[in-house]
């Protein structure tokens, strides 16, 4: 192919461009799988840490529920789902990594199975409401970050948590949601705290709520 002076090189630049690869699409691959991995590895620090014991109560207290709403309120609805899905698999492999520094399938049979369970859909819920907020006020985020966190907790979190807790220790349905009310509190702590962390994350890396898919 011949090439007239003065005129620009279109058809090499569509071919080069047609076969080399965009670098920024393998830059934001490999950003993703690291920001799955740290959040996934901060829900294993969360659940290590020392747990509260509730007296009469099987299910302790613990920072997995925070863990969890900040994944999805930082990484939005997919990749906040995938940390907590590795977390998780990780742990079902058999790693010390739940609560109490358990591990392996058989914390499925556990009174605290449900909470488990929920956990990635929460944070897919979270994620999905706090990914609306990117054009709010800073103030008015934060209550919506909260707001986020506190919707996937009542619909998914305490539900299917107090469920299994209810089915797995023989209590009436009035038992279990009176027992499960007792982490209520805490939840609201720990979601508030979790707005407040992942406000101050987003207000600095404001390109993390744009690209939280």
């Amino acid at each position: 192919m011949s090439h007239v002076p003065g005129e620009p090189l279109t058809g090499t630049t569509d071919s080069v461009s047609s076969t080399v690869p965009l670098p920024v699409a393998r830059s934001s691959a490999a950003t993703d799988v690291a920001l799955v991995a740290t959040f996934a590895a901060l829900l294993a620090v969360c659940a290590i840490l020392p747990p509260v014991a509730v007296a009469g109560l099987a299910v302790p207290i613990t920072l997995q529920t925070f863990g969890v709403m900040l994944a999805g309120l930082v990484l939005g609805p997919r990749r906040g789902a995938l940390a907590v899905l590795l977390y998780l698999a990780v742990g079902l492999a058999g790693l010390p990594v739940f609560a109490g520094g358990t591990g392996g399938v058989g914390v499925l049979g556990t009174a605290s199975a449900g909470y488990l369970v929920a956990f990635p859909f929460a944070a897919l819920v979270a994620g999905f409401l706090a990914s609306r907020t990117g054009a709010l006020r800073p103030a008015l985020r934060y209550a919506a970050l909260f707001g986020s966190a506190m919707t996937a907790s009542l619909l998914l979190v305490h539900p299917l948590g107090i469920t299994v807790m209810g089915w797995r220790l023989g209590m009436s349905a009035t038992e279990a949601i009176a027992a499960g009310a007792v982490f209520l509190p805490g939840d609201v702590v720990k979601n508030l705290l979790a707005a407040l962390v992942a406000s101050a994350v987003l207000r600095a890396f404001p390109d993390l709520l744009r690209r939280a898919r």
